[in-house]
């Protein structure tokens, strides 16, 4: 159990609150079909998920022009906002966990690989929007694992680096966590497998959001 007060907590957002991963593939799979692309394998693109998409896109397609990266994204963001309905909800106790901890006074903030027009979509379908004080996305700052999107956070809410804490599912989460001198928690439940993310050295790694929630503050998921 953790014995440290922390005043700020960021969370990565897909697969960390939200189970989204499914719809990913699924509009990766879709573009890669419209374009005519050899598929790179559903495991290679689940491995990418918490990098912006111009990251992901030099892994997948490493030789990829930047005009067709153009057009790749564009597809795949028309799948993701328009036309896929694979479903998507948050993950069991995150909505009553964020409410506690909020509660109890901690900071709360996003750091996600996401574009902003994605994020500000899901915080308005799921009604979160007002319990973040910070959110950057993937496409205002360099990407994770560059700690710029944390630096920001850390600037805008003016909380120190040794009273905050990244919460996420990758190790691009956890690296980026590192990289900007904050503690990390780590999550099983999402994208990578436990001991990579152990070998990141997250302070502990845990196998739900109840459990998060209870490692931060005790009192939290009465």
């Amino acid at each position: 159990m953790s014995t440290k007060q922390y005043e700020l907590i960021v969370f990565d957002w897909d697969g960390t609150l939200m189970d989204s991963v499914d719809k990913i593939v699924n509009c990766f799979t879709a573009a890669i079909d419209e374009m005519d692309l050899v598929h790179p394998g559903a495991e290679a693109v689940r491995n990418i998920i918490g990098l912006g998409m111009r990251e992901a896109m030099e892994l997948l397609f490493s030789d990829m022009p930047c005009e067709t990266q153009d057009i790749f994204i564009s597809h795949y963001r028309e799948h993701f906002l328009h036309r896929n309905q694979t479903e998507m909800l948050l993950f069991d106790g995150v909505r009553k966990g964020l409410e506690d901890l909020s509660d109890r006074g901690y900071l709360l903030a996003v750091a996600t690989g996401k574009a902003r027009r994605g994020l500000d979509r899901v915080l308005d379908e799921t009604g979160l929007e007002s319990i973040f004080v910070s959110t950057r996305c993937g496409d205002e700052a360099l990407s994770k694992p560059h700690p710029k999107m944390l630096q920001d956070v850390l600037q805008q809410t003016g909380i120190a680096a040794e009273r905050s804490i990244m919460v996420g599912d990758t190790v691009y989460d956890l690296q980026m966590a590192s990289n900007a001198g904050i503690d990390s928690l780590a999550v099983s439940y999402g994208v990578h497998e436990r001991q990579r993310l152990l070998d990141c050295g997250p302070r502990e790694c845990l196998d739900s959001f109840r459990d998060v929630c209870q490692w931060l503050d005790p009192t939290t998921m009465d």
